[in-house]
C-alpha cells in the first residue's frame, strides 16, 4: 500500500505513484552521454515540468549538499562508484519523492564510499521514508529504525531493528545475524 492505495492492484495507474518515489539503483543508471547536471535534471524537467533554470539550481544545491558541487558538468565515466551512487541519490531527490527506495546501495562501493552513503541514509531518514533492500545487516542495524528479513522470497520476521538484532524470534534469522547460516 502507498497512500492508502494497492498499487499492484491492475486498475491502479502506477506512474502517478512513481512520480512520488525516488529508486537508486545498484548499478547507478546514469546516463554516459549526459553530464551530471543533465542526468539530474532531465526528469524533473519533462516530468515535474520544472524550467530548465530552476532544475538546475536545485540540482547544484543537492550536489554541493553531497560534496560534489564542481562536478555538474562532468560524465558518468569521470566519477568513482561512490560519486555516481550519490549523484544517483540526488538524481531520486531532484523529483521530490515521498518515498526513498534503495536497493543495494552500497553493495560496489569501497569502504570510504559506504560510508558517505550510509551517512547521506542517514541525513535522509529524518525527511523521507526510507526502503534499503541489503544483504549487509551491520548496515541494517546502523541504518534502519525497523527491520524486515527475507529468506528465499518468504518474509520470516519484521520488527524494530533493535529488538531483531538483539531477540530474533525465528532461528533463522538469528542464525543470519551470526553467520552461522548455511
Amino acid at each position: 500500500l502507498f497512500n492508502g492505495v494497492d498499487i499492484t492492484d491492475k486498475s491502479c495507474n502506477i506512474n502517478l505513484h512513481r512520480q512520488k518515489m525516488g529508486m537508486v539503483f545498484q548499478h547507478f543508471n546514469l546516463f554516459p552521454h549526459m553530464t551530471i547536471l543533465r542526468n539530474m535534471t532531465l526528469a524533473p524537467v519533462k516530468l515535474l515540468h520544472k524550467s530548465q533554470e530552476a532544475a538546475d539550481a536545485q540540482a547544484l544545491k543537492l550536489l554541493q549538499r553531497v560534496g560534489l558541487g564542481d562536478r555538474g558538468n562532468a560524465y558518468p565515466a569521470q566519477l568513482s562508484g561512490g560519486q555516481k551512487q550519490r549523484v544517483a541519490i540526488v538524481r531520486a531527490l531532484m523529483m521530490e519523492p515521498e518515498v526513498m527506495l534503495f536497493d543495494e546501495p552500497t553493495s560496489a562501493l569501497d569502504p570510504i564510499s559506504t560510508t558517505r552513503i550510509e551517512e547521506l541514509a542517514m541525513e535522509l531518514k529524518s525527511k523521507y521514508t526510507i526502503i534499503i533492500v541489503t544483504h549487509n545487516m551491520q548496515q541494517a542495524l546502523r541504518i534502519s529504525n525497523k527491520t524486515a528479513f527475507f529468506l528465499l522470497g518468504e518474509l520470516v520476521e519484521c520488527d524494530d531493528t533493535e529488538k531483531i538484532f538483539s531477540k530474533p524470534q525465528d532461528k533463522r534469522t538469528e542464525d543470519y545475524i551470526t553467520g552461522r547460516f548455511g
